[in-house]
């Protein structure tokens, strides 16, 4: 499955090299011109020169973990790529640079903890990898300083049409891409995998000049709350409710002619789809419609309950929703739906 492959692929921000080896695997036989970028960001286009030029945008990379410092006894320390809450990461198993050397991260246990220890939640400096070396000297034969981690869980579908992995911010939109680009579409399109999101949308703002779209469409997964407990106003998307639509966030207000076009396109053909309502986080169409002299665009995500934590969900149907979506969306703007 899809997004098996791509979700257990290495690609921490910076390091996509594995997960772009394995996109480009995908899409080869689908792709006219296949590119990269000094960056990293890899790149299709088909052969279709008429009309509005569309680029489609899903990061590669994934929140991620890089060793810093060894200390004497052979326990490494770390520092986050992007944002990982170090609350959630005590006794979570982790694979180590291109050889994957797996360890395991570790704290003080909670016997030996003071009380007022107990009462605060876990900083990184509090917290290390541990991969079975005697000391220092053992540890560096297969680590060194700058290699990067990622979490090892598997894929899995679970429970009533939902699966678990542990990076579908973003492999959920590569997927969604991967499938877009095997099909055709009478209009100009670039599949932009981009680079180092995690970490300040970087890639994206080079794609973005790069590509120079007219129209801009970052697939993304985005944070899902809706657990027992979250009030209706703090939940930001429903996971089941379908792919969700970009209104606001911490670096976009949203076109709203586009946006009123991607819920017509939605409601013409029976997609399900939902509201982005939170404020906070962001996607890569925040960097690209501010390159240039702007960008008309936006965003469709899939709802992900525990984002950038070790084990994410996701419902299958607002995967495959989504992909009707982008699909029909398309269509329309080929056929002259959306005027720029």
């Amino acid at each position: 499955m899809l997004l098996k492959t791509l979700t257990e692929a290495m690609g921490p921000s910076g390091f996509e090299d594995e997960i772009r080896n394995v996109i480009r695997d995908e899409v080869r036989p689908f792709a006219a011109k296949m590119y990269t970028d000094v960056l990293g960001s890899l790149y299709f286009e088909n052969n279709v020169s008429e009309g509005p030029r569309v680029m489609l945008d899903a990061h590669m990379d994934e929140v991620g973990l890089m060793v810093v410092h060894i200390e004497d006894n052979g326990l490494l320390r770390f520092k986050p790529l992007g944002g990982i809450d170090p609350r959630v990461l005590v006794s979570k198993p982790v694979q180590i640079g291109t050889d994957k050397r797996f360890g395991v991260i570790g704290a003080k246990p909670i016997h030996l903890q003071s009380e007022d220890e107990r009462t605060k939640p876990l900083g990184f400096h509090q917290l290390y990898i541990d991969i079975g070396a005697k000391d220092k000297k053992d540890a560096e034969k297969v680590v060194k300083l700058g290699d990067v981690c990622v979490f090892t869980t598997r894929f899995e579908e679970i429970g009533d049409n939902c699966a678990k992995a542990k990076s579908f911010d973003d492999r959920v939109g590569c997927a969604i891409l991967v499938e877009t680009l095997k099909k055709e579409y009478n209009l100009p399109l670039v599949g932009a995998f981009t680079v180092q999101e995690e970490v300040g949308l970087r890639g994206a703002r080079a794609a973005g000049y790069r590509v120079q779209p007219d129209i801009a469409i970052a697939l993304e997964g985005t944070v899902c709350f809706d657990v027992v407990g979250a009030p209706s106003h703090g939940q930001s998307t429903i996971l089941g409710a379908g792919p969700a639509l970009t209104v606001q966030d911490s670096q976009t207000i949203a076109d709203r002619d586009f946006l009123d076009f991607m819920i017509s396109v939605a409601k013409q053909n029976d997609i399900p789809y939902q509201l982005r309502r939170v404020k906070g986080g962001s996607n890569d169409f925040g960097a690209i419609h501010k390159t240039r002299a702007g960008v008309i665009g936006g965003g469709i995500s899939i709802p992900v309950r525990y984002i950038h934590a070790p084990a994410q969900i996701i419902s299958l149907e607002d995967y495959q929703n989504a992909i009707l979506l982008v699909d029909a969306v398309l269509k329309s703007i080929s056929e002259g739906g959306f005027n720029l």
